[in-house]
């Protein structure tokens, strides 16, 4: 006998997609994972029984109970006070009622004004405290902060910039935007993460070739003074 589930008609659903793709291009995708991977790590390393800290990437956020229809995904954010683990979206009153501090987007070509617009808006009336969107096509970081009893209000930065929630740097440079964990620690791609570790690798192959080479030659050398009857 195959039970069915029912599902009462006043039980409101908090769809966990908003059916958008993550990102608009390989490049877009990147910045994405490589912020949030990086973030996540780094806090992973660091968190103890007294500092929580959740970091999700493109995750449905709703900061109201019942309603479902308001929500948004950012594409990182990051909820201090918050234990990691799966989630299928952040509700935020199943969250101590805590709101991410911290919110990221990385624009793409395919956002529009409007879209961006909404989004300082919601992030503004729903709590965030510090909002960064990179555009990496103009190499142009915008930096919003919530002033105290206030909204989010943009900051002019030059070409460095600490965050004060998270501790973490940023740099613009001629070419790219920069990032560095509060411990001086530069992000890293996967890709160069990949190619640290082969280099590690190269570099613990040739130490042990080298031992094994000086080992065979102080043999060589035993055997050489046994045979002048010298024992070594």
């Amino acid at each position: 006998m195959v039970s069915q589930l029912t599902i009462s008609s006043t039980e409101i659903v908090y769809p966990e997609s908003d059916g958008q793709p993550m990102a608009s291009n390989t490049t877009h995708f990147i910045w994405i994972v490589t912020i949030k991977e990086n973030l996540d790590w780094f806090f992973s390393q660091h968190q103890n029984s007294d500092l929580k800290i959740f970091v999700a990437g493109d995750l449905l956020w709703y900061p109201v109970q019942g309603r479902n229809d308001l929500s948004t995904a950012p594409d990182i954010m990051v909820a201090i006070g918050r234990p990691r683990g799966h989630r299928g979206s952040y509700k935020q009153w199943l969250e101590d009622n805590i709101p991410p501090q911290v919110v990221f987007e990385i624009l793409s070509p395919t956002n529009t004004r409007e879209e961006m617009d909404k989004k300082l808006l919601f992030y503004d009336r729903y709590g965030v405290e510090e909002y960064y969107i990179y555009n990496y096509e103009a190499n142009h970081l915008g930096v919003w902060l919530r002033e105290r009893d206030g909204g989010l209000s943009p900051i002019f930065i030059e070409r460095k910039w600490q965050s004060p929630r998270l501790g973490m740097q940023f740099e613009i440079t001629d070419e790219t935007l920069k990032m560095f964990h509060s411990d001086g620690t530069a992000f890293l791609s996967y890709a160069e993460i990949q190619d640290l570790l082969v280099k590690e690798r190269e570099r613990a192959d040739s130490a042990t070739q080298r031992a094994e080479a000086e080992r065979q030659r102080a043999d060589r050398l035993a055997a050489k003074l046994r045979e002048l009857g010298i024992e070594p």
